[in-house]
């Protein structure tokens, strides 16, 4: 009785995963686009929370001496947007921004942001069911190109969460997390 229990569980576990290898067979799930479209206007909301919850006057505080200030830390995670998805989707990069203008005032930030998030939601948009399964190499790492977004979202919360020290450092506490 017990080995035709366990014959049984194998058995079904087999046809269970059936539907599964298949499914990643044929690449990931035109659906999950909306789930990374979601992403990327999470964290255009984070990092304008946060251009909006900071001082100007404090936009070129670094907590080390070493660090990036504030506005280039906001700046710097909008810049790997901008950098990355166009060397691995093949697209042109967005139009250039003064630095001075972004890096030294609210409206400057924000515009730099909304500005990059705009351009990249767009090409996420944009991008064929094809070429989002085409394999790149990112930094080393052979991956498809959807996975991109997921690596960028990844480096947009880790940056992100760095600049909290840039709020604590004075006092204040950060935007709320928007996911709860």
């Amino acid at each position: 009785m017990r080995f035709s229990k366990t014959l049984l569980a194998a058995g079904m576990a087999v046809a269970m995963a059936a539907p599964l290898s298949a499914q990643m067979a044929m690449g990931m799930p035109e659906s999950y686009r909306t789930v990374q479209m979601h992403a990327l206007q999470r964290q255009r909301a984070t990092l304008l929370a946060m251009a909006d919850s900071m001082p100007e006057r404090l936009y070129r505080d670094k907590v080390t001496p070493i660090q990036r200030d504030f506005a280039q830390q906001v700046a710097h995670v909008a810049f790997a947007m901008a950098y990355i998805v166009p060397m691995t989707m093949g697209v042109p990069a967005p139009a250039p921004f003064d630095s001075s203008t972004y890096l030294n005032s609210r409206a400057g930030l924000k515009n730099y942001v909304n500005g990059v998030y705009d351009w990249a939601e767009g090409v996420l948009r944009n991008q064929t069911a094809a070429d989002r399964e085409a394999s790149i190499n990112l930094m080393g790492t052979p991956m498809p190109r959807w996975q991109v977004w997921d690596e960028l979202h990844q480096h947009t919360f880790w940056t992100a969460g760095q600049i909290v020290a840039n709020f604590r450092k004075n006092g204040m506490a950060p935007p709320g997390f928007g996911f709860f």
